[in-house]
């Protein structure tokens, strides 16, 4: 499997980038095409420029057009597009969404996405035992990659979800937080000594492993369906367990404890309008899935 390490450009995505890249490629679908162009009608530099193309295609609002550009997606189009349903990406689901666009890739992945949100099983986890764990994953890739080039990644990975902490009265574009940190995901838990000779002490991390209030019972309907279209689309019936600890499942992207993953499908019939249905079980709790739900009517729920 290909998995991206790279693209973009050592930056954590920025909170105008998603609405200004699709702005800009609604109006220009080439504009990327033209990185001087791009330069001047985004107002950054070229390494933000790609950082910003890179951020749009992996948080699912924009893809590759049949001829050079980009247009939006589906899901790029009604939020951001003429539906205008968080074109300010103002509304906390939107934040979910782009959040599990980011870690359920199936096709190219986010390594530090994939590799921590689904195949982290520590309670927690530091920048030392994560790179330890990096190199030894990406052996197999068939390019070598430099210690720099995945400290760098975990870099931008962290910095997707833990705000910077610097000085208030700096407001370099730099120190800009990504919005996903308002998902409070990820947390530092406090700091240990590393094995290294020069006494220095590194930050631990923890996920969030809670029900998620803020996670709309449409927007898990949402992220359910989606799921299970990319992973098993042939299959009309699916375990409570994968939907809690599968790869890239809802369990795990937005780390749910299993006892509330139960206590949401209870509720998933009426959410899906009977598409999906919950048949509870001591052996083998199911969900069923009577017919695929409409994505875009489950998409108009999560901002009802």
């Amino acid at each position: 499997m290909s998995v991206r390490f790279s693209g973009h450009e050592s930056f954590a995505c920025r909170y105008a980038w998603l609405p200004k890249a699709l702005l800009a490629i609604q109006a220009e679908p080439e504009i990327f095409s033209d990185e001087e162009r791009a330069m001047a009608k985004l107002g950054v530099g070229k390494n933000m420029v790609r950082s910003i193309r890179f951020w749009v295609e992996a948080a699912g609002m924009a893809q590759h057009a049949k001829s050079p550009g980009l247009v939006p997606t589906a899901l790029g189009s009604a939020i951001f597009g003429p539906d205008e349903l968080d074109p300010f990406l103002e509304d906390i689901q939107t934040l979910w969404l782009i959040h599990w666009k980011l870690c359920s890739r199936v096709d190219d992945p986010l390594f530090a996405w994939e590799f921590l949100f689904s195949r982290w099983q520590e309670p927690d986890f530091t920048e030392s035992g994560v790179l330890r764990a990096f190199s030894r994953e990406t052996q197999t890739q068939s390019r070598k990659l430099s210690p720099a080039t995945l400290q760098q990644h975990f870099q931008v990975f962290l910095h997707t979800y833990v705000p910077s902490r610097g000085p208030k009265s700096d407001i370099a574009e730099d120190n800009l937080d990504c919005p996903l940190t308002e998902l409070d995901l990820i947390v530092k838990i406090g700091e240990r000594d590393t094995s290294q000779e020069n006494n220095r002490r590194e930050s631990i991390y923890s996920f969030k492993r809670e029900d998620k209030p803020s996670i709309s019972p449409a927007l898990f309907a949402y992220c359910l369906s989606d799921y299970w279209a990319q992973r098993f689309g042939n299959e009309n019936t699916l375990s409570v367990t994968s939907i809690s600890n599968g790869m890239s499942s809802p369990g795990q992207v937005f780390k749910i404890p299993e006892e509330n993953i139960y206590s949401r499908l209870e509720d998933i019939s009426d959410v899906t309008d009977g598409a999906f249905q919950y048949q509870e079980s001591s052996a083998l709790p199911q969900v069923h899935r009577k017919r695929s739900p409409t994505s875009d009517k489950l998409l108009r729920k999560v901002y009802r």
